[in-house]
């Protein structure tokens, strides 16, 4: 009698344990089948931010346990700090709210932008629907053809916000090319673009070559325009003719300066949870994005509306968060200087977000010792 309950008992724990994950995943999708998700997004209609989301969610959530609706709710405003800034402070942690993010935001706190209110290393990171390689370029019928062309006399270029790639980028091409740029900001995204086609400005400096691709996909395939250089750690496979801004600056601290501020360009098009979403709901979301991005219906509607994709998982973003925070406090500092930010001694903002670079950890004060 005893050795047969002593048995039972022993069975009733291994069914149990048994049944742990998948009551686990069962938790999961009972919530999800009774949620409607919304996704952030921090372009407005029409950018390219939003053409991939658009494509991305109807996928998604064929993936995410309980096939939850999802709507899109554009955020637009700083070039994505705003929706960023949503994300970490204000936004739900029961995994209904996540978002598509501006890459730029990974290097904010680090480069002392005091109104970045969110620590990048406590987000959850979904993935990156692709590598953003951003070009510098000029009308087909300006005479600024080359980056030498450019040195030579000011090109007006159009830009969103001061913390978007295409404010940024021009201040880099001065600083370590000698190029002459000039940025007319308050744009929106598509705005930049007609602002280029009706000669309201002359260029556009640091938008990605893919967003170009989808949303105005006549300017690379007629040749609407001279391309001057590409801005990436690395070149893009349909432009191997046209140079990378770090081939063209010969010094080397300067150089490591500019990658810094580059790093952000691999996570291009980041999503994100904020901070504090159960963990299974996490994993229940990253899951179903990598699996989506996978998928060959979506590929195939990303090929039809020309969005490249490359997927980069959370784990390679967060590592690549934490290469750009390992960098000295001396090139740190250029960076921050370069894109309008504190002078030197004073960009020390990332100390209250992060521990991750040496420097910026608040040193401590050593206790008198008692007689």
């Amino acid at each position: 009698m005893i050795q047969s309950r002593i048995l039972a008992g022993l069975g009733a724990c291994a069914l149990a344990i048994a049944a742990g994950p998948a009551a686990k995943a069962d938790a999961v999708s009972d919530f999800y089948k009774t949620q409607r998700m919304t996704m952030f997004v921090g372009s407005g209609p029409g950018g390219g931010y939003d053409t991939y989301t658009r494509a991305f969610i109807r996928h998604y959530t064929k993936y995410i346990p309980g096939r939850p609706k999802m709507v899109v709710k554009n955020m637009q405003g700083a070039a994505g700090l705003l929706v960023t800034n949503y994300m970490y402070n204000k936004a739900k942690r029961d995994g209904t709210h996540v978002a598509s993010t501006f890459n730029t935001m990974m290097l904010e706190p680090l480069l002392g932008n005091q109104k970045a209110k969110f620590d990048v290393f406590k987000f959850n990171w979904l993935g990156s629907l692709g590598k953003l390689l951003a070009i510098c370029t000029t009308w087909h019928t300006s005479p600024v053809k080359t980056l030498e062309d450019a040195r030579k006399r000011t090109v007006t270029v159009s830009a969103t916000g001061a913390t978007s790639n295409m404010a940024k980028m021009p201040a880099i091409f001065n600083w370590a090319t000698g190029t002459k740029f000039k940025v007319i900001q308050g744009y929106s995204t598509s705005g930049s673009r007609l602002a280029l086609e009706r000669g309201e400005v002359e260029g556009i400096c640091g938008l990605g070559y893919s967003t170009m691709l989808a949303a105005s996909p006549d300017w690379i395939l007629q040749n609407k325009l001279n391309i001057l250089a590409q801005i990436g750690l690395y070149k893009h496979p349909k432009l191997p003719n046209v140079p990378l801004i770090l081939q063209q600056i010969p010094d080397e601290k300067s150089r490591k300066v500019v990658e810094l501020l580059l790093i952000a360009q691999e996570p291009g098009r980041p999503y994100v949870a904020p901070p504090e979403v159960p963990a299974d709901r996490v994993k229940a979301l990253t899951d179903a994005f990598e699996k989506a991005v996978k998928d060959p219906a979506f590929l195939k509607d990303a090929e039809r509306l020309r969005l490249e994709i490359t997927f980069v998982d959370a784990k390679t973003i967060r590592e690549l968060a934490t290469r750009a925070y390992a960098n000295s406090r001396e090139t740190v500092e250029a960076a921050a200087k370069l894109v309008g930010r504190p002078a030197k001694g004073s960009v020390t903002s990332c100390s209250k977000y992060t521990k991750e670079a040496s420097w910026c950890r608040k040193a401590r004060k050593k206790k008198k010792k008692k007689n």
